[in-house]
């Protein structure tokens, strides 16, 4: 696929060198002098505004909006760490957010963002350092006057110092043994020593602290040091999103920042490309901690953001990436050599970028690296071979106007950040849309990349277990094995030579490009969904969009098969049928993802899923096709094998999972009853053979009954129509795959109950014992502390919490209410999150479409001594009514500590489970509203 996003490019890291503009045309800027682009069905209002500090910030009002938001994007990032204090950019970061003089108490910022509903983050890259939030809309003055003091009287406290630097180091712990992190890193470290993209940005406890003192250095005084010298007004760029009027917004701005001191600090560049020859030609093999093979190929080439108005990395991405029959990843598919394939611009600025091509192979396909890379370069020969034809420039620049016209609003913390990212970049008028809408067509552009991608100018990066005592080198920072030889290109010519003749070809003409736009006259302005339809097959709830007004629909089918759960083996071949199904519709239905409509076929906790979300106006010619292809389903071996490869390195690779993952699945293990485990599930996959499952859909399908959710710009004769088809075609064919499923064969998952006043603990080592880190069923991780220690700390936290809410104010308790509420009733941004909501209600069988009114209106009548009784009675420690379940997770580090709690007796009122199986057949379950012809409402 083009692994570029689909609606605006993700923030870049470009050296911007434009120096402030002169004071006339900031004088216009500030008055609104400049035309900034925006969708033209955006109804938001957007102003420019460069302060005297010469701070340049956006303001966004939005009426509507029950968040509000802001972001600081500040051009220093990693690659500005002194020689030999690695992670001093990303520790800052830590830093600034704790206190401020004006706000001298820790912690404040952020406990009075969450008090208001909203939440906080930051993120350190290249050349950025960005600091963002949201809120409750009417918290944003408030809020805006904490978030501006970090930029303007810091406060960085020598006790928090160690306390970060220890936060840093968790945070590079829990990625030391991530592939992502790892490649990633090694793709850095190969490269010339001299530029920052060699560096490595996290940091940790060694950088930081150990290294630091053995030079002498207070990283305190450093940290200062740095943060005075390198943060200045004039490389900041704010966006602010609220619900005020934008001269009230500028009001509010212009008084909470201009404080912030400018330096005149000249912008940072990074010139010249991380690469030189020694670092090209190369072929580097790499062992990864996860099963799998993976493919890399990478080319230095002229960043895309110099000419990103004539798109040409979009242009090749597109077409090296397709996946429709004749492109390169249709050949390998076909030739069982690959997985997946996604093709596009890498790591860039303004100086400097990679173009990455990234195959997942299979086992056959490993075998054959020389032959996929060769076939790679004889696509890539061909693209520059066949001239540029235009008719593809104008498909994709359909496509890409269509996705910003006609966008889904989103969370405005996205929305700022994205923004704040794309203002160190590119011009004003340009900000909303950056690089995400090619305009001028340039056949010369496109060629001049094209010609950068040569087997003299390639890096390529090979990564399989395989490798395993194979390599003799070792990246210093993660630990990743590897060894490099050369590949000059009279080497990979042979390869290109020495590949199968396959029909490589360029991509049809998309026929899922919308044309009719136009919206819906829908007579029902309902504001839940209502079931328009209801039969023995099928029921169909139905829900016109009257608040978004987009040319979009969104559709749910959920096929309710009672086979599809009835034991681990069942449950692996629903799995590899939606698996296949996708494998099958792929080289038809790229094209509509590339168009903007997206579908997927998964399996879930009753059957498997059918999900549609996109422009309505071919979506019901796509649904069709998936539904002829369940109807018409032929298992094909070649497939099903490659399948079921992908599917065991999946479940070989399970151990991996980090520990909060780990301790969220043995919940699930414990509480739902139909939940199997993953090395049964992994047994059961190993036995299957292609005729298994040529053997189960039959009967997997000979029950079947679909709930439908239709939703947005369609209309309601169209969805009954829709699902009368669907009726026709699986259920009332002369041969139906299909047959009806009786009211008593409804699924109903059911949850365990636990026992009151009781605690039920489960210890359990992590599987992969390199992995440090331990977890708790409270989503804490630490490597410095065993999960039994924390469970104390849990409670410790309770009795402290216990006298807080004791001594809470009316005025207190009454804000938390009101914050609360105004998070409950927030508004529905686009028909996804709409439908989320309502697709809910509808699945768990408790139709309770108002619920949130209805907890708002609970919520109104609240009051303190009604909270504090039900944690008297629910919650606190030994309370009556509490009801316990700890499931922890021992990383390596605390094997001892597991062996201690497991020869241990129980403390008093609690109770160890030792098998969960029997655990769980021991225990009563509570109701359930799914499943049924005819639903109870809650």
């Amino acid at each position: 696929m083009d692994s570029r996003p689909r609606e605006t490019d993700a923030p870049g890291d470009p050296a911007n060198g434009a120096a402030p503009p002169p004071a006339a045309a900031v004088a216009a800027a500030a008055t609104g002098g400049v035309e900034i682009t925006k969708p033209r069905n955006d109804k938001r209002g957007y102003r420019r505004v460069v302060l005297p500090n010469a701070l340049e910030c956006l303001l966004i009002s939005d009426p509507d909006t029950d968040k509000a938001a802001a972001s600081m994007s500040v051009s220093v990032g990693y690659f500005c760490d002194p020689d030999g204090l690695e992670g001093l950019a990303h520790f800052l970061e830590h830093m600034l957010f704790y206190a401020s003089k004006k706000y001298p108490i820790e912690d404040s910022y952020s406990k009075y963002i969450a008090e208001h509903g909203g939440s906080t983050n930051a993120f350190t890259s290249t050349e950025r350092t960005n600091f963002y939030f949201d809120v409750n809309s009417d918290s944003l003055h408030d809020a805006l006057d904490r978030f501006a003091q970090f930029f303007i009287k810091p406060l960085m406290s020598p006790d928090a110092v160690h306390r970060e630097i220890k936060a840093v180091d968790s945070e590079n712990q829990k990625n030391l043994l991530s592939d992502p992190w790892r490649m990633s890193q090694l793709q850095n470290h190969l490269c010339d020593e001299n530029h920052p993209y060699h560096k490595f940005g996290t940091g940790n406890w060694d950088t930081l602290e150990v290294k630091a003192k053995e030079k002498g250095l207070d990283t305190r005084l450093e940290l200062i040091k740095f943060y005075d010298s390198h943060y200045s007004a004039n490389l900041m760029k704010l966006v602010v999103y609220g619900k005020d009027s934008l001269d009230n917004l500028q009001n509010l701005v212009e008084n909470k920042f201009c404080d912030i001191r400018d330096i005149g600090r000249k912008p940072f560049s990074f010139p010249g490309h991380p690469c030189s020859s020694e670092h090209l030609q190369i072929l580097v093999k790499a062992v990864p901690i996860k099963q799998g093979h993976t493919l890399r190929i990478l080319w230095p080439i002229t960043p895309n953001v110099r000419c990103y108005k004539e798109g040409p990395c979009k242009y090749i991405s597109h077409l090296i990436g397709h996946e429709g029959e004749g492109s390169l990843f249709y050949i390998l598919k076909k030739l069982g050599w690959a997985i997946s394939l996604e093709a596009g611009e890498g790591d860039w600025s303004y100086d400097f970028s990679f173009f990455s091509v990234v195959i997942r192979l299979t086992d056959e396909g490993q075998e054959h690296m020389e032959d996929a890379v060769g076939l790679l370069f004889r696509y890539i020969t061909l693209l520059q071979t066949s001239g540029t034809p235009k008719w593809i420039f104008d498909e994709l620049q359909t496509i890409c106007e269509t996705g910003f016209h006609y966008r889904d609003k989103g969370p405005p913390i996205h929305y700022v950040v994205n923004i704040s990212s794309n203002m160190q970049i590119f011009p004003p008028e340009d900000w909303l849309i950056a690089s995400s809408m090619p305009s001028k067509f340039s056949p010369d552009a496109i060629q001049n990349i094209l010609n950068e991608l040569t087997p003299g100018n390639v890096r390529i990066f090979w990564e399989s277990k395989r490798f395993e005592g194979q390599t003799n080198l070792t990246e210093p920072w993660y630990g990743t094995s590897y060894s490099v030889e050369a590949v000059p290109p009279s080497i990979i010519q042979k390869w290109v030579a020495e590949a199968p003749e396959e029909d490589l070809h360029l991509p049809k003409p998309n026929i899922f490009i919308p044309r009719d736009l136009s919206l819906k006259n829908v007579e029902e302005k309902v504001s839940v969904p209502f079931m328009l339809r209801k039969t023995p097959l099928s029921r169909l709830w139905y829900k016109p969009d009257t608040m978004f007004f987009t040319p979009k629909a969104y559709i749910k089918m959920d096929f309710h098969c009672p086979l599809s759960q009835s034991s681990p083996e069942s449950a692996v071949l629903t799995d590899v049928f939606t698996r296949l199904l996708m494998d099958y519709l792929n080289d038809y239905a790229y094209d509509a993802q590339v168009a903007g409509l997206y579908y997927a076929v998964k399996p879930n906790d009753t059957g498997f899923q059918v999900t549609m979300v996109g422009y309505n106006d071919k979506m019901r010619t796509l649904l069709e096709t998936v539904i002829g292809k369940i109807a018409e389903f032929e298992v094909r071996v070649d497939r099903f094998s490659v399948i079921k490869e992908a599917m065991t390195k999946e479940y070989e690779n399970f151990k991996f999972r980090q520990p909060y993952q780990q301790v969220l699945y043995y919940c699930s293990l414990m509480l739902d009853e139909q939940a199997w485990p993953w090395d049964e599930e992994f047994s059961a996959l190993s036995h299957l053979e292609a005729s298994d499952l040529g053997n189960f859909l039959p009967h997997l399908l000979a029950k079947t009954f679909i709930e439908c959710y239709f939703a947005g710009n369609i209309e309601p004769n169209e969805a009954k129509s829709v699902i009368q088809h669907v009726e026709d075609v699986l259920f009332n064919a002369p041969i139906s795959v299909c047959k009806p499923l009786s009211p008593s064969q409804h699924l109903a998952r059911r949850i365990v109950k636990l026992e009151k006043g009781l605690r039920y603990y489960y210890p359990a080592m992590c599987l992969n014992h390199q992995d440090e880190n331990s977890a708790l069923l409270h989503y804490i991780q630490s490597t410095v502390k065993d999960p039994a220690n924390l469970d104390a700390r849990v409670e410790n936290f309770l009795k402290m919490f216990e006298s807080t809410l004791y001594q809470m104010s009316d005025a207190e308790f009454k804000s938390n209410v009101r914050a609360l509420i105004d998070m409950k009733l927030e508004k529905y941004k686009n028909i996804r999150e709409e439908s989320a909501f309502f697709w809910g209600e509808i699945s768990e069988g408790t139709l309770k479409f108002d619920r949130k009114e209805a907890e708002v209106a609970a919520l109104r009548e609240l009051k303190k001594e009604e909270l504090i009784d039900f944690f008297n009675d629910h919650v606190k420690v030994n309370a009556p009514q509490k009801k316990i379940l700890s499931i922890q997770v021992y990383g390596g580090l605390h094997t001892a500590e597991y062996q201690t709690i497991v020869q241990n007796a129980p403390p008093p009122q609690s109770c160890e489970i030792t098998d969960i199986y029997s655990f769980r057949r021991s225990r009563p379950l509570y109701g359930s509203f799914r499943g049924g012809f005819g639903q109870m409402k809650l």
